[in-house]
């Protein structure tokens, strides 16, 4: 399928500068921000449900996420909202101490984003293997495709031919022209056909009441003693570490699309202060949304922080201003562009049977058990959480059984070999190589092939040396490297 993305090599480095100077460019962002405004409408709304609060108070906050991120140095082009991961976990908060609490919770967790940018935790994410990153991408592609399920069960039959419009339109649309971002084409086309035919079919306004004035400064109805600190503390912290890693694999699959590098330290930075800005604004809690942001950079052919500013910008204006004509949309014109985001998101080429028998089982098993987790929990950061977990216990797994050791007899000495790297999980084993009752008087190891770690290592060595010493006979360990020998002689003999 054909998508703006692939026509837009020359704009990939392009700036907010160059940008505003050209008004071809600026229409292709300024309509971006429109889609994916409308595309975020229903969703948040539906996440503000799923939280417990007023859909004002996500609307709002998606206002603030997006056009304070948007001067603070977010990403180009990604889309910050009320998201559904963060709102299932101050869902619990809401209803047992309220919203007041809520917005408490929101500007400490955008405290500690902040913190956490400045002590330089985004630079973990290159910790993050490849097979993760492709569990996480397929992961949500099928939680967006499967969040689209509820809008197609027990509804009017009209609503099928809507869609199967809706996705045509969006699909082949840009083989006409590419002026206009063919999701808004299929928006404008199915309300339009349900007005004027007089379809009555689910729309936006049925999923709660828009706003009907600007966010105002407020200030949470909290007392500010260590007893609220006690209660928001926990909720906190999640709503940071959840928010955040969602936001930088967002960052950086947008950064694989786009070809173009981002700060993710800068883009912790601006997520903290968005966050901030919002609990003060009387708002949710927001993070990267990555369906809107696949609307917007891949389908809509957003570059710049401009489509980020007019997103949230177009949103507040549509449900405060022309939230009546906002309402009539039908849910089938939203599905319909989700459906070509979710399949244009999903790495098929992880998939295809020639690539699964090349792929070693177990990176295999890492990425599914990624999008598993993730399509199981509807949490993106429990799924890349156990994935990371499982590729660092499979490589230290396969690591381990790397190291060779190999016995040579000479008269009176026993000469061992050994070969690989020595860390926890490999060291372990190490003690039990060696013919301790067997060898002769002299045992000479030689670890000129291997590197020394971490303590276990240090302390199997020990082990090793002192069980021959139990028997009475002498070892000489050589040709450690310089690292290993600091790391023999300041734990060496200690340990025990």
């Amino acid at each position: 399928m054909s998508t703006p993305t692939a026509q837009l090599t020359p704009l990939q480095r392009q700036s907010v500068w160059r940008t505003l100077k050209s008004p071809r460019l600026l229409k292709t962002e300024v309509l971006a921000g429109l889609v994916v405004s409308l595309a975020l409408i229903p969703e948040v709304i539906a996440f503000t449900v799923i939280a417990g609060v007023d859909p004002r108070v996500g609307i709002f906050a998606s206002f603030t996420m997006s056009v304070v991120i948007a001067f603070t140095g977010g990403r180009p082009a990604m889309i910050s909202a009320a998201a559904g991961a963060v709102a299932l976990v101050v869902a619990p908060l809401v209803r047992t101490y309220g919203v007041e609490y809520l917005f408490a919770t929101v500007i400490l967790a955008g405290v500690i984003q902040v913190v956490l940018a400045v002590l330089g935790v985004a630079k973990l994410l290159r910790f993050i293997p490849r097979q993760v990153m492709i569990g996480f991408v397929n992961g949500l592609a099928i939680s967006i495709f499967w969040a689209q399920m509820p809008e197609l069960r027990n509804v009017p039959w009209q609503v099928y031919p809507l869609v199967i419009l809706g996705v045509v339109i969006v699909c082949y649309f840009p083989k006409i022209t590419k002026a206009v971002p063919a999701p808004l084409i299929a928006i404008v086309a199915l309300t339009a056909i349900t007005i004027f035919a007089k379809i009555v079919v689910p729309t936006v306004g049925d999923k709660g009441e828009l706003p009907e004035s600007l966010p105002l400064l407020h200030l949470p109805g909290v007392p500010l003693n260590l007893e609220t600190l006690k209660i928001i503390a926990p909720y906190a912290i999640a709503v940071a570490f959840v928010g955040l890693l969602e936001s930088l694999l967002t960052a950086k699959l947008v950064d694989d699309i786009t070809d173009t590098p981002s700060s993710k330290t800068r883009e912790s930075w601006a997520q903290g202060t968005a966050n901030i800005v919002t609990g003060f604004f009387g708002g949710i809690c927001g993070c990267a949304m990555i369906g809107q942001t696949m609307v917007g950079v891949k389908v809509s052919g957003g570059r710049t922080r401009i489509s980020t500013a007019f997103a949230g910008i177009f949103m507040l204006l549509l449900a405060v201003l022309l939230g009546d004509v906002v309402a009539q949309i039908p849910m089938a014109a939203l599905v319909a562009v989700m459906i070509v985001v979710s399949a244009t998101t999903f790495d098929w080429h992880s998939i295809r049977p020639s690539t699964l028998k090349m792929m070693p089982k177990s990176e295999t098993f890492v990425m599914l058990i990624t999008v598993v987790l993730t399509v199981l929990t509807h949490n993106l950061a429990i799924g890349v959480g156990v994935g990371i977990l499982s590729a660092m216990v499979l490589f230290a797994n396969r690591v381990a059984h790397l190291v060779t050791v190999t016995r040579t007899v000479d008269g009176e000495q026993a000469l061992y070999e050994v070969n690989g790297e020595l860390f926890f999980a490999s060291s372990n084993d190490l003690y039990t190589q060696f013919r301790y009752a067997e060898d002769p008087q002299r045992i000479v190891i030689d670890l000129s092939a291997s590197h020394l770690w971490d303590a276990s290592t240090i302390a199997s060595v020990d082990s090793i040396r002192a069980k021959y010493q139990n028997y009475g006979k002498t070892v000489e360990i050589r040709g450690l490297n310089e690292a290993s020998q600091k790391m023999q002689d300041r734990l060496g003999g200690k340990l025990s």
